[in-house]
C-alpha cells in the first residue's frame, strides 16, 4: 500500500513538472503583465506565480479531465484580484500603467490569454457585460495613449527638421 502511494505522488510530482517546464514561461509573463514589473525584475509576479502554481499542486489529483493551464492561469487571476494591491486603484508600471486592476486583468485574459468574454468573467466574478465595458475602456485609453506617443513623437521629428 505504501509502494503503490509513494509510486503515485512520483508520478504527480513528475507530471507537475513536466507542466511547469511547459507552461511556467507563460505563466510568468501573465504575472508580469498583471502586476506591471519588468520581465528582469518582478518579484511580485514570481510571488504570485509561486502561490498560483503551488494552489494548482495542491489540487494537481483533483484535476481530471480539467485542463492544468487553464486551472493554474485562474489561480493566478483569483490571487491577483485578490491581492491588497487590487484594492488600491491604479499603478503606473509597465505598458498597461495606465489602466485600473480590473482592465488590466481583463484585457489580459481576453488580449493575451485568449480566454472568451464568459471565461474571463466567470474568472473575475463579474457579469459578462461588465467585462465587456472594461476591455472596451481598457483599450480605449491603450488605444488614446499610442495615439497620443505617435502624435508627441510627430511632433517631436517636425521640431528637429
Amino acid at each position: 500500500m505504501r509502494q503503490r502511494r509513494a509510486d503515485e505522488e512520483r508520478r504527480r510530482a513528475q507530471e507537475f513538472e513536466s507542466f511547469v517546464a511547459g507552461a511556467a514561461g507563460r505563466l510568468l509573463h501573465v504575472a508580469v503583465l498583471l502586476t506591471g514589473e519588468t520581465p528582469g525584475d518582478s518579484p511580485r509576479a514570481l510571488r504570485l506565480l509561486t502561490a498560483a502554481l503551488a494552489a494548482a499542486y495542491a489540487d494537481w489529483h483533483r484535476l481530471r479531465g480539467e485542463d492544468p493551464y487553464d486551472r493554474a492561469r485562474q489561480e493566478l487571476a483569483t490571487r491577483y484580484a485578490r491581492s491588497a494591491a487590487w484594492r488600491m486603484g491604479r499603478t503606473r508600471d509597465g505598458v498597461l500603467g495606465p489602466l485600473s486592476r480590473q482592465e488590466r486583468l481583463a484585457l489580459v485574459l481576453r488580449l493575451y490569454e485568449g480566454a472568451d468574454e464568459e471565461r474571463t468573467a466567470a474568472l473575475m466574478g463579474l457579469p459578462v457585460e461588465r467585462v465587456r465595458a472594461l476591455c472596451a475602456r481598457g483599450a480605449g485609453t491603450m488605444r488614446a495613449r499610442e495615439h497620443a506617443a505617435r502624435a508627441a513623437g510627430a511632433e517631436a521629428t517636425g521640431r528637429r527638421g
